[in-house]
Formats: C-alpha cells, sequence, structure tokens
C-alpha cells in the first residue's frame, strides 16, 4: 500500500508531502494526487528551471547574439536560485541541475566560442542517463524508483512487490529509449538547423516525447495496480481521511 496519511514513513522518520501529493490508499483502492493540482504544482517549477532561460535564451539570440544569449540564460538560473535561497524557500532539483548544468555550458562555450558545443553538451548527458537506466534495469534495481519517489512517494512494501519492480524495470527501458530517440534527432536537428531554428525544434521534439514518456509511465503504473487487485482513484483526499473526487 501506498500511504495511509499525508506522512510517508522512509528510514527512520516521516517526510512531510505537500498538501497536492497527499496520497492514501486502502486493499483495493489507490489515491492519488489530483492530476490539476499536481499539474499547478509542477509548472512553476518547470518554468522557473527549464522553461524561462531557455526563453530568454532565445529571444536575447534574436537581439543580441550568441554571448548575450548566454550570458542571459546563465543570469536567470543565478537569480532565481538567488531568490529562492534569500527567501528562504525550497530550491528545486530541477533548478540546481540546471543551473549547475548551464554554468558548465556557458563556460566551455566561451572558451570555444562554439554554440555547437554548447548545445551538443546536454546530448551527451542524456546518453550517460540512458545507460544509467538501462544497466539499473538490467541488475533489477530500476533508477526511475527514485525519480517515482521524488514526485509521488510510495511505500516500500508496494515497491518491494514483483508486480511492480518488474513495472520500473520496463519503464526504465522506455525512458532510455526516448532519451536515446532524443539525443538521435537533436543530433541531427543539430548538424542541418541554423541555431535560431534549432532552439526550437529541440523544444518541440525533446518535450513531445517527454510528455509522451510520462503518459505511458502513468498509464503503466495504473494497469499494473489493476492487474495487482487495486484500483486507482485520482483526486484530493480530506484531512479526516475522506476521499474527495477531484
Amino acid at each position: 500500500m501506498i500511504a495511509r496519511s499525508s506522512d510517508v514513513q522512509v528510514g527512520a522518520g516521516p517526510v512531510q508531502l505537500a498538501a497536492p501529493f497527499s496520497i492514501r490508499c486502502s486493499e483495493s483502492t489507490v489515491h492519488m494526487p489530483e492530476p490539476r493540482a499536481a499539474l499547478f504544482h509542477a509548472v512553476p517549477v518547470v518554468i522557473e528551471g527549464a522553461l524561462a532561460p531557455m526563453a530568454l535564451f532565445y529571444l536575447s539570440l534574436l537581439l543580441g547574439g550568441f554571448r548575450v544569449a548566454l550570458v542571459s540564460a546563465l543570469c536567470w538560473s543565478y537569480l532565481a536560485t538567488a531568490r529562492r535561497a534569500l527567501r528562504g524557500e525550497r530550491i528545486s532539483t530541477l533548478l540546481i541541475l540546471g543551473t549547475v548544468l548551464i554554468t558548465l555550458r556557458t563556460a566551455v562555450a566561451f572558451v570555444t566560442g562554439s554554440a555547437f558545443v554548447y548545445f551538443a553538451q546536454p546530448l551527451a548527458g542524456s546518453v550517460v542517463i540512458a545507460v544509467v537506466l538501462l544497466a539499473s534495469a538490467a541488475c533489477r534495481r530500476p533508477f526511475t524508483q527514485r525519480f517515482a519517489h521524488d514526485f509521488c512517494p510510495l511505500d516500500p512494501d508496494l515497491l518491494a512487490e514483483p508486480r511492480v519492480q518488474q513495472f520500473f524495470v520496463r519503464i526504465s527501458l522506455v525512458w532510455a529509449a526516448v532519451l536515446l530517440v532524443n539525443t538521435g534527432v537533436v543530433v541531427w536537428l543539430l548538424l542541418t538547423s541554423s541555431v535560431r531554428a534549432f532552439v526550437l525544434e529541440r523544444t518541440a521534439v525533446t518535450w513531445s516525447l517527454t510528455a509522451a514518456a510520462i503518459f505511458f509511465s502513468v498509464y503503466g503504473f495504473v494497469v499494473t495496480m489493476r492487474r495487482d487487485g487495486r484500483r486507482v482513484q485520482w483526486g484530493r483526499c480530506a484531512a479526516a481521511g475522506e476521499y474527495v473526487p477531484g
């Protein structure tokens, strides 16, 4: 079972879950977060950590050139991180990783002066992640479990079930395939498109493939739970434990 309250026991102590992600389950039903609430929570994080610096990079590229675009995107990431730190707010993993990676990419791009090098660096990272996913699946310790726990903590007993383990192994293979396909397509675009066109084309391809992978991941989990005799309902849980449809 997933959770019976707004806390999930992990290790020695409880991990507090934000209200939209408070989940519980009974013997026959798994109550998942309301999709709309989860979306409203995720969208600002994605905008701050990924979409905003990318949009600012493209706008600055049109107005001031490649080096101005590098500095603009980098400044956004630093300012967003500093703003959250000064206000005592949690800094998202996406923003932290994005800031670290864009710092490295910008430094290398300034040294080489090459837009190709700037855009090629994350492609190498995608291949490495895909290899890690494949290796974790082969070892029957799917790395996708960690990602799932970040967004929607699952009870260790549920994760230990063979059917759930098999699900995460399959999903690891799916995400590895998506990353490799995306890398291949983006490399082709990088070699055949202008910098301005590439930024938009890469965004469309990457986000389309990511959205498809997310859909199949969620759908696969629902199917797995149904085969295990559990019904999956989406919505929020009231404080008293009463299920309230979304």
